[in-house]
């Protein structure tokens, strides 16, 4: 079974152009992607922000290559993403409390009643609870400047032959899942590397 069975595209203001928050529903209830289930029935309704602002910094702690790198993530450090990802869980908030699941629903385990719909109140709960999903990206972006890794025939800068062809190679992460975006990445990796070899 899939984990997400219900998905949406949700436009927070309606000024916008495209949706800016993915939505998924989850059959079960647990606290982070670590921990068992909860012992009661429930589901988890989740808003997914796209486009982010925020950005990770990425930190080497030693000059031993077996010591992992400090890792920062930065979540929510730009007034826009506490903005949409407030919008987003007064969204999640809003279908809970639409029929049918008006009916079904007898509480709210999180953010939970003691979490109101104020601004501050969500967002202080988001900090405390937010994380990263399924689709890291970026890592070796593609492009020119200093911070590239790969060039646009996906070959990494100053090591000939060697390619990335994966979602890391994306400058900014795409507007949803990234399976066909990565699937087209390794498809046309392939081309340039026929290409290649047909040049001899």
């Amino acid at each position: 079974m899939a984990a997400s069975l219900g998905a949406a595209f949700f436009r927070t203001r309606p000024e916008l152009e495209t949706p800016d928050v993915q939505f998924h529903v989850q059959p079960f209830s647990k606290d982070n992607l670590v921990d068992s289930t909860h012992d009661f029935s429930a589901f988890t309704a989740s808003a997914c922000q796209l486009r982010l602002e925020s950005t990770a910094r990425l930190a080497l702690k030693s000059e031993h290559a077996n010591d992992y790198p400090a890792i920062h993530p930065n979540y929510l450090s730009t007034t826009m993403d506490c903005e949409t990802l407030v919008a987003g869980i007064r969204i999640a908030r809003r279908i809970g409390a639409c029929e049918p699941l008006k009916s079904i629903v007898t509480g709210e385990h999180a953010p939970g009643s003691d979490v109101g719909d104020a601004h501050d109140e969500i967002l202080a709960w988001a900090r405390s609870s937010a994380t990263t999903i399924f689709h890291p990206t970026g890592t070796c972006k593609m492009g020119s400047d200093t911070m590239a890794v790969v060039d646009q025939r996906l070959t990494v800068h100053g090591v000939p032959g060697l390619r990335v062809a994966d979602c890391s190679v994306m400058p900014r992460i795409v507007s949803g899942n990234t399976n066909a975006a990565a699937i087209m990445i390794g498809e046309k990796a392939s081309a340039m590397i026929l290409e290649d070899v047909s040049r001899g």
